[in-house]
C-alpha cells in the first residue's frame, strides 16, 4: 500500500515542532544515559539482549535523523512508564552498530522493531508515548483474553477501542471466526471473548466498545472474518476527527478513502462539522472524514491538489493509490458536498491527476520524468527503466544525485535500458499505476515486456550494487561494469 506524500509531510512537520519543544536528541544520550531507561545496545550486546527478553522495543536510530530527534522524548516516557509492565524499551545507534542493523534490514531511520525471544516484527503503532505504550501493553496481551462477565466493564476500559465477542463455547465456527480476526488484528485493537450469559446480550454477538461517538457498535453482518475486519476497522475511528501524523496510520489501515476539510480556525471547525455530519453519516463505512489544521499543515494541501492558503477546503484521497479527488466548488455546504461525495462513490469523479510540464529537451543520461510523460516512457515495453521518485528537500535524493547520474551515464550504451527520475512532490502516478512510495527516494524497476515491478530495497545506494541490481532484473542484457576507478574512488569515501 502506498503511503501518501500527505503523511510524509505531516510526520515532518510534527517532528520538527517536538523537537523545538523538547530540546532533547539523541546527540545528548551520552550525557543522560545514567538517568534513561532506554537500554543501549551494540553489535556485541544486541543478540543476546534481544533473544533474553520476552517482549521489547527496539528502536533503530542515527544521531543526526530528525525523526529521531523527534521521537527521542517520547520514547523516554513510554520506556520509564512501561517498566512496571516489564516491558524494556532499547535502542541501536546504527551509525556506530553496522552490523547489527544490518542483519536487521535497517533502510530508514527511526526503524522500530518489537521483539519477542529474538524474533522480530514491524511496529505498528505510532511515534507517541501513549501509543508506544498501549501497542505494547497489547503486546504483551494475548491475541483474544477470556473474559468473566462480572470483569468486563473493566475490560472495556482497556483502551479506546474494545472489542468483545459474546460466545456460547469456544469451539462453534464462528468462535472461530472471531478468534482469527483477533490474532490478525492484535497490534491494533483489544479482544476478549466470554461464554458467560450477559443480561441483554444474546450470543454469538460481537459488540465494538469505543471511547468516542455513539459509545457502541453491535456487529450486524454475517459472521465471517471479512465482514468482522470490515465492521471494526469501519466503525474503530470517529466519525468526524481530527486527522495529523499520530493518527493517520489507523485511518489508512481502514482501506477507506479519506475526506479531508482544510480548516484555519474554531470558527469554520464548528462550521463545517454541522456541514459534515450528514455527511459523514450517510457515507460511513464508505469514507473516513477528517478536518485537518491549515495553521499547521495548510502547506501540505497541495499534495492534494487544492491551492494553498484557500480556506476552508476540500479533497477526497485514496491512499492505497493515492489518488486525489479535490472539490472545486466556491462554497463548502452541505448540499454541495453531499453531491460531490455521491458522484464520487458513483464513480462519476475523475482523479486529478498533477503533472509538471514536459521538458523541452530531454536528452541528458538521466530521463526526466513527469506526469504526462510517464506512460510515454515509463511503461514503453521495449526498455527496463529504472526510476527514481525523489523529493527536492530530501538530502537521501541529493547525495544519490551524483550517483545516479553516473549510473545513467555507464549504461548509456544499453539503448534499451533507463534511467530517469520524477519529483514526487510536483508529479502524479497515473491512475492505473499502482506503486507504493514510503519515502524518497524510491526506485523502482520497470521490467521491459511485461512492465513488471521490481523495487530495489537494498540500503546500499552506491553505483555497484545498483548496478547489480539491474543485471539481476532487467529483461534486456545490461553489459556496461563499473569503471575501476569508481570503486576506488567508493572505497575512499567508506573510509572517511
Amino acid at each position: 500500500m502506498r503511503a501518501t506524500s500527505v503523511f510524509l509531510a505531516l510526520a515532518a512537520a510534527l517532528a520538527s515542532s517536538v523537537i523545538a519543544h523538547e530540546g532533547h536528541d539523541h546527540d545528548n544520550d551520552a550525557a543522560s544515559e545514567a538517568k534513561s531507561d532506554v537500554v543501549v545496545l551494540t553489535d556485541t550486546t544486541f543478540q543476546s539482549w534481544v533473544q533474553a527478553e520476552d517482549l521489547a522495543l527496539v528502536e533503530f536510530y542515527a544521531p543526526w535523523c530528525g525523526h529521531c530527534k523527534a521521537l527521542a522524548p517520547e520514547y523516554e516516557i513510554a520506556a520509564s512508564t512501561l517498566l512496571a509492565d516489564k516491558i524494556k524499551l532499547a535502542k541501536v545507534d546504527c551509525t556506530a552498530e553496522k552490523t547489527t542493523c544490518a542483519d536487521i534490514g535497517v533502510s530508514g531511520y527511526p526503524t522500530l522493531k518489537v521483539f519477542r525471544k529474538g524474533i522480530s516484527s514491524d511496529f505498528k503503532g505510532e511515534r507517541k508515548a501513549m501509543s508506544i505504550i498501549t501497542t505494547m501493553r497489547k503486546q504483551a496481551l494475548p491475541a483474544l483474553s477470556l473474559v468473566s462477565a462480572a470483569d468486563i466493564t473493566e475490560f472495556k476500559a482497556k483502551d479506546k477501542v474494545v472489542v468483545v465477542g459474546y460466545f456460547s463455547d469456544n469451539i462453534s465456527k464462528k468462535f472461530k471466526a472471531f478468534d482469527a480476526v483477533a490474532n490478525a488484528l492484535r497490534d491494533d485493537y483489544v479482544f476478549g471473548y466470554t461464554t458467560d450469559k450477559v443480561e441483554g446480550i444474546k450470543p454469538p454477538s460481537v459488540v465494538l466498545y469505543k471511547q468516542f461517538d455513539e459509545g457502541e457498535n453491535k456487529f450486524a453482518g454475517k459472521f465471517t472474518e471479512d465482514e468482522l475486519v470490515i465492521f471494526i476497522k469501519t466503525n474503530s475511528v470517529p466519525l468526524i476527527d481530527e486527522i495529523g501524523p499520530e493518527n493517520y496510520q489507523k485511518y489508512v489501515q481502514t482501506g477507506l478513502p479519506i475526506a479531508f476539510t482544510f480548516v484555519a480556525n474554531d470558527d469554520q471547525r464548528k462550521e463545517l462539522t454541522e456541514v459534515l455530519t450528514p455527511i459523514a453519516k450517510s457515507a460511513k463505512g464508505k469514507i473516513s472524514t477528517v478536518f485537518i489544521d491549515a495553521n499547521k499543515f495548510g502547506s501540505h494541501a497541495k499534495n492534494l491538489n487544492l491551492k494553498e492558503g484557500e480556506w476552508p477546503a476540500f479533497a477526497i484521497n485514496e491512499p492505497a493509490k493515492n489518488l486525489k479527488f479535490p472539490f472545486k466548488g466556491k462554497k463548502l455546504t452541505t448540499k454541495a458536498l453531499q453531491k460531490f461525495v455521491d458522484d464520487y462513490l458513483a464513480g462519476d469523479v475523475e482523479p486529478d491527476l498533477k503533472s509538471e510540464p514536459i521538458p523541452a529537451s530531454n536528452d541528458a543520461p538521466v530521463k526526466v520524468v513527469v506526469g504526462k510523460n510517464f506512460e510515454e516512457i515509463v511503461l514503453d515495453k521495449k526498455k527496463d527503466v529504472f526510476l527514481e521518485v525523489y523529493a527536492p528537500w530530501c538530502g537521501h535524493c541529493k547525495k544519490l544525485a551524483p550517483v545516479w547520474e553516473e549510473l545513467a551515464e555507464i549504461v548509456a550504451a544499453d539503448k534499451n535500458i533507463v534511467i530517469a527520475k520524477m519529483d514526487g512532490t510536483e508529479n502524479d502516478f497515473p491512475k492505473d499505476v499502482n506503486v507504493a512510495v514510503q519515502g524518497f527516494p524510491t526506485l523502482k524497476l520497470w521490467k521491459a515486456k511485461t512492465n513488471e515491478i521490481v523495487d530495489y530495497d537494498g540500503g546500499d545506494r552506491s553505483l555497484e550494487p545498483l548496478l547489480a541490481f539491474l543485471k539481476k532484473n532487467a529483461s534486456n542484457k545490461v553489459t556496461a561494469s563499473v569503471p575501476k576507478s569508481a570503486d576506488d574512488d567508493d572505497d575512499e569515501h567508506d573510509e572517511l
